[in-house]
């Protein structure tokens, strides 16, 4: 679907990006996740068509971004950090408009606005002037101009930026949503929202791709393995036995008491995957299986270690 190769933007002397190289497959929704000023705006502007590489190559559907801008831009819905919305207009009127600027027919885009105005939930708003919403609200519709003509990609930059917790699970909940309808690219610095909400993460530090996989994959590659919090129902120390005896486990031991009766929470460390292996162990050994899931904070520790700079980088 979209396929980078040695992607380089040069402002200056200094480079934006540096040697990119990536693949984006059909119906994936892939975070670009990095630190403010890593380079992952750069990025979705030249997969827009927005700005044009120093160096690489960029296609999109077959089409390269240099020789077919105008042909790709058709083929992508974008909202930038700070959504490109007319104050004056009414929600509806406006996504009509943006409609129009996509080159659909007024009585197109017309037809279209309900569907859209459904998608972000933003019926309750159709006739609101623009200028009165909410910050929530105008992320909603700067979604809606960006699928109003039925993108096969929609680009996203820091769709969650200045929303309250409320809002994120919403933005979240939308973004899923529009999965199997478009191919879609979200940056963010906020690593949880990328981790619950794409299929594939690409890290990007100082304009480089440091890190690329799903979270299962970053934690597994990265950390040399996994963590996983399991909360058992049985005699402790003879499911700790039953777990170590699973290939594959590098440690078990308890973490603080559990809640329920007769229930231990243990934390495993792993060399790969075996979320499985350890259910299977668990439930064939007689005992009770309540939970199973990745340590907390194992990604955002990997993350932080990623991107962090050398005590030599900080000080320059």
């Amino acid at each position: 679907m979209i396929s980078a190769q040695g992607l380089t933007k040069f402002y200056g002397e200094r480079a934006a990006v540096r040697d990119l190289s990536f693949q984006i497959e059909r119906g994936e929704i892939v975070g670009i996740l990095g630190l403010n000023g890593a380079g992952k705006t750069t990025t979705l502007r030249i997969l827009a068509c927005l700005l044009l590489p120093s160096t690489g190559r960029v296609t999109m559907n077959g089409l390269e971004v240099s020789e077919s801008p105008h042909e790709i831009r058709k083929q992508v819905g974008f909202l930038p950090e700070v959504p490109p919305l007319y104050s004056e207009m009414t929600v509806e009127s406006f996504l009509v408009f943006a409609g129009e600027l996509r080159g659909m027919r007024r009585a197109d885009a017309e037809a279209r606005v309900g569907e859209v105005l459904e998608i972000t939930a933003t019926k309750d708003v159709r006739g609101e002037m623009i200028a009165n919403l909410s910050h929530g609200y105008k992320q909603r519709v700067g979604i809606g101009q960006a699928i109003i003509h039925k993108p096969p990609v929609l680009i996203l930059d820091e769709p969650i930026s200045g929303l309250d917790p409320v809002q994120i699970k919403e933005m979240r909940e939308m973004i899923r949503g529009l999965k199997g309808r478009h191919t879609i690219l979200v940056s963010s610095h906020i690593l949880p929202e990328i981790s619950q909400t794409c299929d594939r993460i690409i890290v990007i530090q100082e304009g480089q791709i440091v890190a690329t996989g799903s979270e299962d994959e970053l934690v597994g590659k990265l950390a040399g393995g996994q963590k996983l919090h399991l909360i058992v129902r049985g005699e402790r120390e003879a499911a700790i036995a039953a777990i170590k005896k699973v290939e594959g486990v590098t440690a078990c031991a308890g973490l603080e008491s559990h809640g329920d009766e007769g229930a231990h929470h243990l934390q495993v460390e792993t060399t790969k995957d075996l979320r499985e292996e350890l259910s299977r162990a668990v439930v064939q050994g007689g005992f009770g299986l309540l939970r199973l899931s990745p340590a907390e904070m194992e990604l955002e520790s990997i993350f932080v270690r990623l991107t962090q700079k050398t005590g030599k980088e900080a000080r320059s």
